[in-house]
This record gives C-alpha cells, sequence and structure tokens, in this order.
C-alpha cells in the first residue's frame, strides 16, 4: 500500500464521516416536525437504494468503463453485512430520542477504540504507539467537544445501551467495508449492504410504526437522509477502508464529531463553547498525528 493511496483512502473515509455526520441534526429535524424513526429510516433506505441502483446503471453504461460483476457469493457475503448498517441507523436514530444528541455522538464515537481493538484482534499484536496516542487524543477531544460536563447527570439508560450498540453495529460495517469482496466497485458493495440494511429497517418500521405512515417523509427529508446516510457515506468508505485499514479509518472517521457540533451550531442554534472548539482542534490534530511519516523517507 503506498502513501498516496493511504492518503486517498483517509479523504475518501473523512468525506464520508463528514456527510455522516450532518445526520443527526436533520434527522432531529424530521422528529420536530412529527415523523417517527420507522418514517425516517424507510425513507432513508427506499430512497438510498433507488440512488444507489441508479449509480451502478450508469457506471455499468458508461462508455470504455469495465465493471467486475459480484458473485452470488459475494452478494450474499455484502448483504448479510449490510444488515449492521441497517442497525447502525435504527440504534442510533432511535439514541436521539432518549439522550441529547451530543451524549448520542459521544457513545457513536466509541467507534474509535472499538475499531483499534478490532484491528488489534485480527492482526494478533498491539497497535503502533501514535496510534494509541491519536486514540487518547480524539478521546479527550470528543469529551471536550460534546460539552459532556454540561449535560444532565441524569440519562435514560435505554439511550445509552442504543447509543453503545450504534456504535458496535458501526464498527461491524467499518470492519465488512475493510474485507468482504473488495475486488468489485464500490458501489456495487455499497447497494448490497444497503439492501441488507434495508432487511433490518424495513422490519423495524412494520413491527413499530404506529398510525398510517406519513408518505410526506420521503419528499421532505427523505432525498436529504438518503444522500448523506445511505449514498455518500457506504460509497466513499466502501473505497476508502480498504486503503486505510480499519484502525486508521475508524480514528478519521472522528471527523462525523465536528462536523455535527458545526451543523447543529448552524441550524439548531446550538451553543458552541470554546471548549467544544478546543475538543474539534484536539480531533484534527490526532488525525494529522496519524498521517504524518515521522521517518525522512
Amino acid at each position: 500500500m503506498t502513501k498516496n493511496q493511504v492518503l486517498k483512502g483517509v479523504f475518501l473515509v473523512g468525506l464520508g464521516a463528514t456527510s455522516y455526520g450532518m445526520l443527526a441534526t436533520f434527522v432531529k429535524m424530521a422528529y420536530d416536525e412529527g415523523y417517527s424513526t420507522p418514517e425516517v429510516t424507510t425513507a432513508q433506505f427506499v430512497l438510498g437504494i433507488l440512488g444507489m441502483l441508479f449509480i451502478n446503471l450508469f457506471q455499468k453504461n458508461k462508455k470504455g468503463n469495465t465493471v467486475v460483476k459480484a458473485t452470488s457469493k459475494n452478494i450474499f457475503q455484502l448483504i448479510a453485512a449490510g444488515t449492521s448498517l441497517g442497525m447502525t441507523s435504527v440504534f442510533y436514530y432511535l439514541a436521539v430520542k432518549y439522550i441529547p444528541v451530543s451524549i448520542a455522538i459521544v457513545l457513536l464515537m466509541q467507534t474509535v477504540w472499538m475499531g483499534v481493538v478490532v484491528e488489534m484482534t485480527i492482526d494478533k499484536k498491539l497497535p503502533a504507539l501514535k496510534k494509541i496516542i491519536a486514540v487518547i487524543i480524539v478521546l479527550i477531544g470528543t469529551f471536550l467537544a460534546t460539552n459532556v460536563m454540561a449535560t444532565t447527570a441524569s440519562l435514560d439508560w435505554r439511550g445509552i445501551v442504543l447509543g453503545l450498540l450504534a456504535a458496535a453495529s458501526f464498527t461491524a460495517t467499518m470492519f465488512t467495508a475493510n474485507h468482504i469482496a473488495n475486488h468489485i466497485s464500490s458501489a456495487q458493495r455499497s447497494l448490497y449492504m444497503l439492501l441488507g440494511g434495508a432487511i433490518i429497517v424495513f422490519g423495524f418500521a412494520l413491527v413499530t410504526q404506529v398510525g398510517p405512515f406519513q408518505m410526506g417523509i420521503f419528499i421532505k427529508w427523505g432525498i436529504v437522509l438518503a444522500l448523506f446516510g445511505t449514498i455518500i457515506p457506504p460509497l466513499l468508505m466502501n473505497a476508502g477502508f480498504p486503503l486505510t485499514g480499519i484502525g486508521l479509518g475508524s480514528i478519521v472517521s472522528a471527523l462525523e464529531l465536528p462536523v455535527s457540533v458545526t451543523m447543529a451550531y448552524i441550524l439548531l442554534n446550538e451553543k458552541v463553547n470554546i471548549l467544544q472548539w478546543l475538543g474539534i482542534v484536539l480531533i484534527i490534530v490526532a488525525i494529522i498525528i496519524m498521517n504524518t511519516n515521522s521517518s525522512k523517507k
């Protein structure tokens, strides 16, 4: 793996995480308009799958573009792996209903150490000191950026459990994006993983939706949620994680946090204090540390 490839992977994963970081604000705004979690997740995945089908069709028909087709085994593996993507959306969106967005983001950011632990388990060796230091800096930055000290002491245990489950599911998604069917296009991989996620989301909607389904969600919020939740992030992360590895990729994914804080500041008029901005700077510093080659070469 060349340095340029790793940097390309960092850019792709970072852009995907940035897009995903916008979701919490959009979901909160949809909730404020009376839409339910089943409606939000269903609209996101239905339109996301349609969008990914269009992208795959475009790539297939593009002149001079050779697309490697996925085998039946690849399709089955990706659909099975994609269930974790659906669980991440369901767990994360439910967590936002029970606890503040800032706390939910903190819990989702536990993917940082979860990802490094997974990589350590797979490689059967301790992570490099630089990676450990970067993880510590990210966690400190996360603590400051989400302003945990100013939040209420009493938290709904359901939100905490759901937030941790979302983090575990997201870690699983990053792992599968790094190891399954890397030889086919990221658009194909994203499509099949979305189909797997849809199984979870549609099942959740059928069981939990109360009252008539509000079709207006498709027009009002569906396109935005699909674009920033199910099209851009999986497409870019499926292309980027094989280049970065799950450990580095999970740390770069922490960019979701400063984006979430900034979006909440701009669209929800939430106050962001100096400590929160300091936390954001620390996260950026950690990402720089992870991508700095200390050798002369």
